[in-house]
């Protein structure tokens, strides 16, 4: 198919001639003046056609529009009358741009339009000659108005794609009609608020500018009262320099009075003393009216110095008011703490007197332990001895402990337990083992004897096997296990003994030995300061130097601590530094292995300060005791509460908390970490069975 271009541009070019009637011809000769009428009539019929034909845009325009959003392609004559009403009828055209090829087309047209001879042809003929070319033309080729047809049908179809987007555009528009709404509804409150606060910004203004004109006022007032006071004192000053001139010469008038009296100024002549007299008469006179008059009107005037003098009193009892007004001020504060402290004091007074008769009512009545001193072997005097310092939970363990110890020498034999794996391995026998029946000193230093043993040793192998290996190197292995269940029957009945309760601990394992050991060599150590200090050996060392002894001994004990271990030594409130003690007595044992209270306030010490230890570690974990913590979570806790604990001592307490060899003990860091946990109670429990203590300054103390 040719191009539209092509086909615009291959129009037969048609000449004038061409387009001649179809009617029967006249004769010009009969019908000169006709023709002219009618040329004249078909001029102005020309000009009515081509305006008529180029209506739309001075152009001659077929070309399909689309009106009410639809496109209707009519059959009919591109120039009929009928199509120059409804194209005069629309005021905006819509649709597709016209072909190229129409537009050369109708250039074509409206150039032969132009080229007709009006004179020759009629009317009817000129006005459709046009058309038939066009049907003619078309008829010839109709493919023009293919590529016209399919646009308009792709023109439709894209305006039915485009419906739903229209309706989906009706939709954003009503929304954001609604937020735009929804806005100004905001701005509309915002604006309120807004001028409400201007109001009241406004009135702020006005009263500060009220309080402005008003200190304006009294700042005019005072400086008129200024100007007026220091006039007043301006007249003050001169009247006192007009009194201090009337009175000088009031002085020199007295002078010539006294030199006209005196005898050679006046000579003997009457005349002239009289006139002297009264002109010092006069004189008087005016002296004493001035006088009086100064003093009517300087009388109630105070002097400067004075003045002077009573503003530096007046600023004195200022200072000295001001001063008790804060101490007023102050004392009243306190007295309401007091008051506040009195009356909590007063509740807590009620509520421990309401308590007291609670217990009193519900409570048993305390026993008479003097009933035990029959009872008890060594009568009175040992029953003293015992009960000294106790109350009466360690009463009743005493008391137990005598009871229990005589049921012990009246067995002669005990029965075997058997070999269950819950048995110590110490105690694994089948039937009866001998009763030995020892003293409870015997005990006591057989115990010692066992720990110096072991201490000694390499410490291979486990504490109950080397418990039982002691007795057999001691008694033999036929007497070993009688000696065995000897032993273990005492140490479990004698819990105030210290010797006794410290190893039956370890030998049940619950308690590490190091714990012991670390004891001793502490008491050791302590021993050997004392003894360095005591440079000339007399055993005796000065309250200040014990003291100096022990808070380098143990530099973080606190001070009270320290105190109460001199105490426990022998130190009073009352006593002086220089006092002497003889420090040897505080390391010595009874013949039952107790030792003194300096000893017993160490190890008493030793396990609070564990227990304070293990609060800190758990309050760091914020854990409950039944849940689980890992093995990094346990080590930064451990240095955040002890910073100064270095990487052995660290490991070491990790090792304790989660029961690990040596050898499976990972590094810090490692990946292994994380996987290693254990219960919270259950590392603390393994922890309090161990050596563990403060190895620097806790945190509050590094702060300060």
């Amino acid at each position: 198919m040719d191009s539209p271009n092509s086909q615009s541009l291959n129009f037969p070019t048609t000449s004038r001639t061409h387009l001649q009637p179809l009617g029967v011809s006249i004769d010009d000769s009969l019908f000169t003046e006709t023709k002219n009428t009618q040329k004249r009539k078909l001029s102005q019929k020309r000009k009515t056609l081509l305006s008529s034909s180029f209506s739309i845009g001075g152009h001659l325009s077929p070309w399909p529009r689309y009106i009410s959003d639809q496109t209707i392609l009519h059959n009919r004559k591109p120039c009929s009358d009928d199509y120059r009403k409804r194209a005069g009828s629309l005021q905006q055209p819509l649709g597709t741009t016209k072909p190229r090829y129409l537009e050369q087309l109708e250039n074509y047209l409206r150039k032969e339009l132009l080229l007709l001879d009006l004179s020759t042809d009629s009317a009817q003929e000129l006005r459709l000659q046009p058309y038939r070319e066009i049907f003619e033309f078309f008829i010839e080729d109709f493919k023009t108005y293919k590529p016209l047809l399919s646009s308009i049908t792709h023109q439709r179809e894209k305006i039915r794609a485009l419906e739903p987007l229209k309706a989906k555009l009706v939709t954003v528009n009503e929304d954001c009609n609604e937020k735009i709404l929804a806005m100004r509804a905001e701005e509309r409150d915002e604006i309120s608020m807004l001028k409400k606060e201007k109001m009241n910004l406004l009135k702020l203004i006005d009263e500060k500018n009220e309080e402005k004109i008003s200190l304006q006022t009294e700042v005019t007032k005072l400086r008129k009262n200024l100007a007026e006071e220091y006039l007043h004192y301006l007249s003050e000053r001169d009247a006192r320099k007009i009194l201090i001139a009337d009175l000088n010469e009031l002085r020199y008038q007295r002078e010539d009075m006294s030199l006209a009296q005196s005898p050679g100024v006046w000579g003997e002549d009457p005349v002239k003393l009289t006139v002297a007299l009264k002109m010092a008469r006069q004189d008087l006179t005016r002296t004493q009216m001035e006088l009086n008059t100064m003093k009517a009107n300087f009388g109630d005037v105070v002097p400067r110095r004075d003045f002077e003098m009573q503003e530096k009193t007046l600023k004195e009892l200022q200072e000295q008011l001001e001063s008790l007004r804060d101490d007023y001020e102050e004392v009243r504060k306190e007295h309401e703490m007091l008051l506040q402290l009195h009356m909590s004091t007063l509740k807590e007074r009620d509520q421990y007197f309401s308590e007291l008769q609670e217990i009193q009512r519900t409570s048993t009545p305390r026993p008479d332990w003097s009933k035990c001193e029959d009872v008890v072997a060594g009568g009175r005097d040992r029953w003293h001895m015992l009960a000294e310092g106790k109350n009466s939970d360690q009463l009743v363990d005493v008391l137990l402990e005598e009871i229990g110890e005589g049921l012990l020498r009246e067995k002669d034999f005990f029965p075997g337990l058997g070999y269950g794996e819950s048995i110590p391995p110490f105690l694994r026998f089948d039937g009866t083992v001998e009763n030995k029946k020892p003293t409870k000193k015997e005990v006591v230093k057989l115990l010692k004897d066992a720990w110096k043993e072991r201490i000694t040793e390499e410490q291979k192998e486990k504490f109950p096997d080397f418990f039982f290996s002691f007795l057999e190197r001691h008694f033999g292995p036929g007497n070993a296990m009688a000696w065995a269940y000897t032993i273990f029957e005492y140490i479990k009945l004698f819990h105030t003994n210290e010797v006794m309760s410290q190893f039956y601990a370890v030998l049940m394992g619950k308690r590490k030995e190091s714990v012991y050991i670390k004891q001793k060599e502490t008491i050791a150590q302590l021993l050997q300061e004392m003894t360095n200090i005591d440079s000339q050996n007399e055993g005796l060392l000065t309250m200040e130097q014990l003291s100096t002894v022990l808070k380098s001994t143990f530099p973080f004990k606190k001070d009270e601590r320290i105190q109460e271990l001199m105490e426990a030594g022998g130190w009073h409130p009352s006593s002086s530094n220089a006092d002497l003690l003889n420090y040897r007595t505080l390391f010595m044992e009874d013949e039952e292995g107790q030792s003194v209270p300096f000893v017993q306030k160490l190890w008493e010490q030793y396990i609070v300060e564990k227990d304070e230890y293990l609060n800190e570690l758990k309050q760091e974990l914020g854990l409950e005791l039944n849940k689980e913590v890992t093995l990094p979570k346990v080590r930064e806790a451990l240095m955040n509460i002890d910073p100064s604990l270095d990487k052995q001592t660290l490991n070491h307490y990790l090792r304790q908390a989660f029961q690990l060899p040596m050898t499976e003990m990972p590094e810090e860091g490692e990946e292994r970490e994380e996987g290693i946990v254990t219960q919270l109670q259950t590392a603390l429990e393994q922890l309090q069975m161990s050596d563990i203590r403060h190895m620097g300054p806790r945190e509050q103390e590094l702060a300060s």
